[in-house]
């Protein structure tokens, strides 16, 4: 069964192209770490920020495990089957859903097919804002093992693609397991670099 990738929202061309596509396989509660009490007094109990985690690094780890969530679905996404595309859609709101919706629509019918895996080389804090909650990630996501082909087999990578996308994640609150969804992906410049 070809798996599918995360589809780049920014580019939606006939057909996709240099950075349509992008994977990785990690799982979100990989991302999730139990905290181990000793005895003696308990820690306080944080006082929550206004973004409703006790820290930005709660958001972060959030939003990271979101991203993560969000990018194991499309892994497991079936360009053939439209219903596993439903994943993939619980973790994205906003005009994120509304393109994905549309793109897989059009990669079904138009009978591409994708294979290899993407693998998420590094995540970092862009920025969190407050009212209303965002995050903002810094990703490297390398794509070189993905393809994406026609009906024939045939490729329509762009042969220009570049191996690792430097995006740009938005993520805002949302009913999921983690309180966040995907609302936008975008290309990025400057640090971090991917290479």
């Amino acid at each position: 069964m070809p798996r599918a990738t995360v589809v780049d929202m920014t580019r939606c061309p006939h057909p996709p192209r240099s950075a349509s596509v992008v994977i990785a396989a990690l799982l979100a509660t990989a991302l999730m770490t139990a905290t181990l009490t000793g005895c003696g007094p308990a820690a306080p109990t944080p006082t929550p920020t206004p973004t409703g985690f006790a820290s930005e690094e709660e958001a972060f780890a959030a939003a990271e495990a979101t991203y993560r969530a969000y990018v194991d679905a499309l892994n497991q996404v079936d360009l053939s089957d439209p219903t596993t595309f439903e994943e993939v859609y619980r973790w994205t709101t906003g005009d994120a859903n509304a393109g994905a919706r549309e793109l897989f629509s059009e990669m079904h019918a138009e009978g591409l097919a994708v294979s290899g895996d993407s693998m998420v080389q590094g995540v970092s804090l862009g920025e969190v804002t407050a009212k209303p909650l965002t995050v903002r990630l810094d990703v490297c996501l390398d794509v070189r093992e993905v393809v994406v082909s026609d009906s024939s087999g045939a490729s329509v990578v762009d042969p220009a693609r570049t191996d690792v996308q430097s995006l740009a994640i938005t993520v805002a609150e949302s009913a999921t397991t983690t309180g966040l969804a995907i609302a936008a992906i975008s290309g990025r410049e400057g640090e971090p670099l991917c290479e």
